[in-house]
């Protein structure tokens, strides 16, 4: 059996980070077991090649949820990164840090996660290619562009009409204050996505004491009473087994680290005897708690060219293909998001309760299947979204045999509060007052999604119900805590219960950011290889 100081269970966002910073020394022999392959495939390197990976199976776990009450009876698509990477190798880059207040959120039941904590850590971490400012940093790994002067026409179009509306521009968001309309931020790097794999795996490759182990799915934790010693995995066709000297990390992600915890007998003891699995720690909070930003479209015809002019025709896919292959230029160096914002819709609030979105193109969601996920419109079309920032309805994650090959039974539950229920009717009405305003209903011929005749509060919330979507950010199954009996990791990672077993993903975030959920989650792997690094002294 190998032997490993550090073993590392999954090369995502966090774990990409945690591998990198544990080896930077040398002292540390580190493994990284990465259930899918390499990120070294056109489609993931070019930023808007996510649309072509949002269904594929080498390269994502393609989950679906169970049917949801709060969304008619339907099922959810719940895309994840199964490659180096991570999520980070297949999301739409946009780049969020999140609200101060988040931050007191998490440090009110975790001490040493307020702002002030980790607003460092996010600035240490960032290479930001805009103007500089005391507060972003840019000499981090991490590299985060600008994207002003490069997106589409249209978004100029979109933030007047935000500024017509009454909400300011906000040139960063990520710098201080948050509220505003705005242009998204994105990890790329030179026309390339810039996911942890690239910015912390590919440097630290040639380091002897780190080995990269992609293709190679874990199975279980072992432990010797409740010391977590190994972990059982699949590679080659064969099983395996490694132990860990000083720990192991799980960096699975909000579904397969409770997945994990859950098939090795940590979580609810009822549950796991139900299904024949030793019970190391009863934790009835592990796969619990989860959320999730939902969100909805208004898809409007527009009478000036946007994207689909040239992402749909085939000589446009020539032209653009050509861009990016040539030179790293074009719109395929781009996110289809590239605007929206942060937006309080009452004076009293404290943070954004809003997230916007602009897409100067319009598509139709494919069916789960095989099918590319832009689709563009054969006409000219672009696209309004927005979700809640702080949703209050929260699911679970449950596995439903002691298989590790069986997928966990997810229980998404959206829609389940008033409080939910009552935010996604004030986006709703946001989106249409946005493509009325002059600068927006300028260039609207026709808005076509949800259509002119859903007007009053049920119809839009009986459209809200039958199309929403994930926006693609779920968290919180294994939150962190200083009270055990509340939480499942303490505020240094560490599970509670046992020993030897930390976890660094988005599963630990005690509540829901305001925001994008990537930052924050390779911001936890940056405070979680402090924390290790530290106990190891």
């Amino acid at each position: 059996m190998e032997t490993f100081d550090y073993v590392v269970v999954g090369a995502g966002s966090a774990g990409s980070v945690i591998a990198a910073r544990l080896s930077q020394s040398g002292r540390n022999s580190v493994l990284l077991l990465e259930a899918g392959p390499s990120d070294k495939r056109l489609f993931v390197q070019m930023p808007m090649g996510y649309g072509k990976v949002y269904y594929d199976a080498s390269v994502n776990w393609k989950y679906e949820t169970e049917p949801c009450a709060g969304i008619a009876n339907r099922k959810s698509y719940w895309p994840r990164g199964k490659v180096l990477g991570g999520s980070s190798s297949i999301n739409a880059m946009v780049y969020v840090r999140g609200h101060p207040q988040d931050y007191t959120e998490w440090n009110s039941v975790a001490g040493g996660w307020s702002w002030d904590d980790v607003s460092p850590v996010f600035k240490e971490m960032e290479n930001w290619s805009g103007a500089p400012n005391s507060l972003r940093g840019q000499d981090g790994p991490l590299h985060v562009t600008d994207t002003s002067g490069n997106v589409h026409s249209l978004c100029d179009n979109f933030l007047a009409a935000a500024s017509e509306c009454g909400y300011p521009i906000n040139h960063d968001y990520n710098a201080g204050n948050m509220e505003g309309a705005c242009l998204y931020q994105i990890t790329t790097h030179k026309g390339l996505r810039a996911s942890t794999s690239r910015c912390y795996l590919d440097p630290a490759r040639g380091r002897h004491n780190l080995c990269i182990r992609p293709n190679a799915q874990v199975e279980k934790i072992n432990f010797d009473g409740t010391k977590a010693t190994s972990v059982n995995y699949r590679w080659k066709g064969s099983q395996k087994q490694v132990a860990a000297r000083c720990e192991i990390v799980l960096c699975a992600g909000a579904i397969n680290t409770p997945q994990l915890l859950q098939l090795s007998g940590i979580g609810d003891h009822n549950l796991l005897q139900s299904l024949g699995i030793q019970t190391v720690a009863n934790n009835p909070h592990v796969g619990q708690h989860l959320q999730d930003h939902l969100g909805a479209d208004y898809i409007v015809k527009s009478n000036v060219p946007t994207m689909n002019q040239q992402l749909g025709p085939w000589y446009g896919k020539l032209k653009v293909g050509l861009q990016f292959l040539m030179n790293r230029s074009g719109p395929l160096v781009l996110s289809l998001n590239q605007a929206g914002g942060f937006i309080s819709t009452q004076s009293d609030q404290v943070q954004p309760n809003l997230q916007l979105y602009f897409s100067p193109v319009s598509y139709t969601r494919a069916p789960v299947g095989t099918r590319p996920l832009i689709n563009p419109d054969p006409f000219p079309g672009f696209l309004l979204g927005f979700n809640p920032c702080k949703p209050t309805s929260k699911g679970s994650v449950t596995i439903n045999s002691a298989d590790p090959y069986q997928a966990p039974e997810l229980h998404a539950n959206y829609l389940s509060t008033d409080y939910d229920v009552a935010q996604m009717l004030q986006g709703m009405k946001l989106m249409r007052r946005l493509s009325q305003a002059p600068s927006l209903s300028q260039v609207v011929e026709q808005e076509i999604y949800p259509g002119e005749s859903i007007s009053s509060d049920d119809a839009l919330l009986a459209f809200v119900r039958e199309n929403a979507w994930t926006v693609f950010h779920q968290c919180g199954t294994c939150r962190m805590g200083d009270d055990a009996t509340q939480s499942v990791v303490n505020p240094q990672l560490m599970v509670h219960g046992v020993q030897n077993l930390r976890v660094a993903d988005a599963s630990v975030f005690p509540t829901i950011p305001t925001g994008n959920t990537n930052a924050p989650c390779i911001m936890v792997g940056e405070r979680a290889s402090r924390y290790i690094l530290q106990d190891s002294l």
